[in-house]
Order: structure tokens, then sequence, then C-alpha cells
């Protein structure tokens, strides 16, 4: 946190525990009615950011009780609501979280898990190699279908869509799944080997998802994929149908820069690794050192961490703030991401 200038750190630490819990701005005869000592935040520690002026990491404790059951909506709502426009801070960023095991009881998690889905595509002990289609706009259907069908054919284990091919006029998603699919099975039957792609199914409504979902289920399909930006109650939804349809999900993190590159005001990309893991992506794009997208060497590892481990310790080095059990949830899948080349 960067607090505004003349504002106590310990002061601005204790206003966002309060504004990002039970407080408001003044204080109210209601405060009377419950237990507020009890459900308010608690601040507990505030330290100096070494090397920068004027930043600090404050640590704060959450009652479990304020959070309801397995929802994203629900938790976000208090740890990224108000507190970010909050006048105290001239800038606030959310570096890490730990989850209290009875907490992440109440979600699902990823429903595959990384062997599960070796396991399915009968590929072991190598990275499983894919790409995404290019152009990734402009393409009719029956061109899709066909750099589908050579890339499958050349050696990848899989293709995909990009996070903002939908269905445009050029290629109404329809198409796109038809001619993806032709390509799909003709690169097996002339390889041998199992292979997919990735379709995209986000979509304007939850409706027009479920039912880009059910076709792509129903024409083979065994892989589909969201974007970060249809938002957390959307992407548990789809997860939630996901795991009841044997399907595996692959999560695009379109837009997550808007938030996580700025250094000094967002969150940290870790933290919505976590957060995607508890919902039940079995893929998320992780990022990599080299391609076309920023990212700290260290601080990548920290995300595939996040990502891999059934329990983490304490790695300033690479992000994490605090030690974490996952509760035996699935492992999520890192894609290694960004214009790798």
């Amino acid at each position: 946190m960067t607090p505004q200038k003349g504002v106590d750190p310990v002061e601005c630490a204790a206003a966002i525990a309060g504004e990002s819990s039970t407080a408001t701005w003044t204080v109210v005869w209601t405060d009377l009615l419950t237990a507020c000592d009890l459900y308010r935040a608690k601040a507990y520690r505030v330290d100096p950011v070494p090397g920068a002026q004027d930043q600090y990491f404050a640590y704060i404790a959450y009652e479990l009780d304020l959070f309801e059951e397995g929802s994203l909506s629900n938790l976000t709502a208090s740890i990224i609501g108000n507190v970010f426009g909050f006048k105290a801070v001239n800038a606030l960023r959310l570096e890490d979280m730990r989850m209290p095991v009875a907490y992440l009881k109440t979600y699902q998690g990823p429903a595959t898990g990384v062997i599960v889905e070796r396991e399915r595509l009968d590929k072991f002990g190598r990275p499983l190699l894919g790409a995404t289609v290019k152009p990734k706009l402009g393409l009719s259907g029956k061109n899709y279908g066909r750099v589908v069908y050579e890339g499958l054919k050349g050696g990848l284990d899989f293709l995909k869509d990009d996070e903002n091919i939908n269905s445009q006029p050029f290629m109404r998603w329809r198409e796109r799944f038809l001619f993806g699919m032709e390509g799909v099975n003709r690169a097996s039957a002339a390889t041998g080997e199992i292979k997919g792609h990735y379709f995209n199914v986000t979509a304007g409504t939850m409706e027009d998802v479920y039912e880009r979902a059910e076709f792509g289920k129903e024409l083979g399909s065994v892989i589909i994929m969201i974007d970060l930006v249809m938002g957390y109650t959307a992407i548990q939804s789809i997860a939630k149908w996901s795991r009841q349809n044997s399907m595996i999900l692959h999560l695009h993190r379109a837009g997550n820069s808007t938030y996580a590159r700025q250094k000094t005001h967002g969150m940290n990309f870790r933290v919505i690794c976590k957060w995607m893991r508890m919902a039940g992506v079995d893929h998320i794009h992780a990022g990599t050192v080299v391609g076309k997208l920023e990212g700290d060497p260290l601080m990548v590892k920290g995300f595939y961490t996040t990502l891999l481990a059934t329990q983490s310790e304490i790695n300033l080095p690479q992000g994490l703030f605090f030690a974490q059990d996952w509760a035996a949830l699935n492992k999520c899948l890192p894609v290694a991401s960004g214009g790798i080349h």
C-alpha cells in the first residue's frame, strides 16, 4: 500500500481492514447490534517495502464467517471491493492471500488434474505442445479448420482459439466448431495420436456459453476454453458444468494485465492463479519468461508453484508471502503463454 501524504501507515492499514469488512466512513449506532469486534478484519503487521519510498506491506486477517462458502464473487467483493478507491490510500496492490483449509474445501477445484489429462491424451514424460491459430481474426470457417488440421498433423498435441474469437460475421461459432473438429478428427486418423482443439465458448450470456459448450461436447470435443473477462461467477458456473460433463476447461487470462501489470496498484497475477484453481479451471495461461509479454523469471515460477503445489512454503523471491495447504484440490496445469519464440 502507498498511503496518502500525511496518513500514518498503521492507520492506513487499519482503515483498509475496516473498509473491507464491517466499517464505513463514520461510526453508526447499528454497530452495537452485532459483534463488530469479532467480524472486523484486523491489520496485524505493517512492514516497509525494501528500497521503496512510502510503500508498505500490510498484513490483514479476516474472520472466515465474513465469506459465503464457495463464492469467488463474494470473496472479491470484500477483498478487492471499495478499498481500491479508498481516499486514505494513494495506491493499493493485493500481493498474496492465504486461504484456510476449511474455506478451500467449499470450492470444487480443477476436475481433471494433470495426471488424468495425460492419461486421456496417452502422453507422458514430455511437455504437451500446443499453439494458437493465427491470424486469430479474419479466417473463414473452412480455412480455420485447415489450419487446425495442418498444425495437428505437423506434430502439435493441440491447437486453440484465441481470446477474441467468438462468433463474428466472418466466422460464426458453429462453423468454427464444425470445421475445427473435422480438422481434429482427420489429424488424429492420420497420425494415430489423440489430438485436440480448445474451442472458445465465451459469449455474451451464460445461456450462449452453455449452448456452445454442449455443441462442442456433441461433436466429440473433450476440452473447451473460456476467457478471464467472463467474470468470476460465469467462470465458476462453466467450471461446474465442465466437471459434470467430463470436459477439460482451459482459461485464457485475457484482461489480467489491466490490474496485474502496474506494480503499485491492482493485484498480482498469483492471486488470480489461486482464485482460478479454487474455481475449478483445469488450465490457465501462466506466462513465461520469453516471448512478447512481460514476465519476471521468479514471479512466473511463483505462479507455477501456486498452480501445481499441494503445499507451498513462504518464498519471498517468488512472491509467496504465505505458506499454503491446498486441501487436496487438484493441480491446475500452467500453460506457458505469451508468444513464445
